[in-house]
């Protein structure tokens, strides 16, 4: 996944500087960051149209590593076609966050910027980025838009950024080794009973073959492939503001059950105690084990020759669900080229962009009806990735990064307790994790 809730480790500490961000706040204010005129930072009001203004403008964007193949092949296609020419920065994804603040602190944003999306809050509530309220809805597809991440960049009613790239949970299954556990691999499970059902008789073909996996020990890993379980049965993990948690409830605890069970019997594959997310998912792409959640955009990465299957996460008793992850993307305030930075951003999400540049990839459209599209009708595992999007959910939290991605944060210790031990203190990691939000 490309959202620090994903793989190769994104469980690192926030570096963003709150000092910096904050006092960018008042800067971007004075730099005009409204754009009331629909001129210079803002593009609200009376804007230009929906497709902004292709006049030959060199624009500036910033995008961290953990995207960079999707943000390149936009540029790329973008800048072939179109007058305006984008100038694209990729920035080591650890050096993202404080990158970014230095650059506000200093009014020396670029003309556009993408972020994961869970820190968005972060930079909307501080005015980093300018309001996109009217061109957003002057879309003629802008109901069809990933709506976890329109929400995840709304602020105080304003909508300040779109979808750039997007990275979702799904179960991963093995069907060779489910046919050998004489499994009906057309059957995923759709219910947290039927995947520890399936997982066990997986794991019960002995040798080196295992059930399941997991990131025992990283925060990201667990937010984006627990949570979807206890969204499918239509429990919320966060209060609407994210500043109280909600981890404690009987779903939530069904959860930690299953998974302590799997550590208990010895079903997950070897390392899962300790793993911080840097490997965790090179685990299943060695055929190995049996299901396990996944993010989307490794589909793409597996062995030609490993027959698999994807599936949505389910609940305890079913429903589906999926942690909709990856880097939304808006114009800074600061910027004087609104209009011509609206015209990439609408282009990006328009059909010939999200079908022949993000589908062809073999990576999630960022628009609900495109979910079916001529690349990924060759794979239906695509077209059910796809239809995810709708039954998504973006989590909104500012103090997102320092509770749940941070190592030394509360909702690891929640974790670990609740797979690890014996699950009696998750009430008090939950009361922890509410005060860090709150903080």
């Amino acid at each position: 996944m490309r959202s620090t809730t994903g793989p190769r480790g994104r469980t690192r500490r926030l570096v963003t500087s709150a000092v910096a961000l904050f006092a960018a706040a008042s800067l971007v204010t004075a730099c005009g960051s409204s754009g009331e005129d629909g001129s210079g930072g803002g593009g609200g009001g009376t804007a230009a149209d929906a497709k902004g203004v292709d006049d030959g403008s060199t624009l500036t964007m910033w995008t961290r590593a953990a995207t960079r193949p999707q943000s390149e092949a936009l540029v790329k296609a973008y800048n072939a076609k179109h007058k305006n020419k984008i100038e694209l920065t990729v920035i080591p994804t650890d050096d993202y966050q404080a990158k970014v603040g230095a650059a506000a602190g200093s009014r020396d944003l670029p003309d556009l910027f993408a972020s994961d999306v869970v820190f968005v809050p972060n930079y909307t509530s501080s005015g980093l980025f300018a309001d996109l309220t009217s061109r957003v809805d002057a879309l003629p597809f802008a109901g069809e838009l990933a709506q976890s991440h329109i929400k995840a960049g709304t602020y105080e009613g304003k909508k300040y950024v779109v979808p750039h790239t997007l990275d979702l949970s799904v179960l991963f299954y093995n069907k060779e080794l489910y046919k050998k556990a004489r499994l009906d691999p057309a059957k995923p499970p759709a219910t947290l009973a039927e995947w520890d059902q399936q997982a066990r008789a997986v794991d019960a073909l002995g040798g080196d073959v295992n059930g399941t996996f997991f990131g025992g020990n990283c925060g990201g890993c667990g937010v984006f492939t627990w949570w979807p379980s206890i969204w499918a049965a239509g429990q919320e993990v966060l209060n609407e503001e994210g500043t109280e948690a909600k981890l404690d409830s009987d779903t939530a605890k069904k959860v930690y059950d299953t998974y302590r069970g799997w550590v208990k019997d010895d079903i997950v594959a070897p390392g899962a105690r300790d793993e911080t997310g840097a490997t965790w998912t090179g685990v299943f792409p060695k055929g190995k084990v049996g299901v396990m959640p996944m993010p989307s955009t490794t589909l793409g990465l597996m062995p030609k020759d490993l027959d698999l299957g994807v599936a949505p996460i389910p609940g305890p008793d079913g429903g589906k669900s999926t942690f909709v992850g990856g880097d939304a993307v808006g114009i800074s305030a600061t910027s004087k080229k609104a209009d011509q930075a609206w015209n990439f951003l609408a282009w990006s999400l328009g059909d010939e962009a999200q079908v022949d540049v993000v589908a062809a990839h073999k990576d999630v459209v960022a628009r609900t009806d495109l979910a079916s599209n001529k690349y990924s009708d060759a794979d239906p595992r695509l077209v059910t990735i796809n239809q995810l999007v709708a039954d998504g959910r973006t989590p909104y939290a500012l103090k997102f990064g320092q509770t749940f991605n941070d190592p030394n944060g509360p909702w690891l210790s929640l974790m670990r307790d609740a797979v690890f031990g014996d699950g009696a203190s998750v009430e008090k990691d939950n009361k922890a994790v509410s005060s860090s939000l709150a903080d």
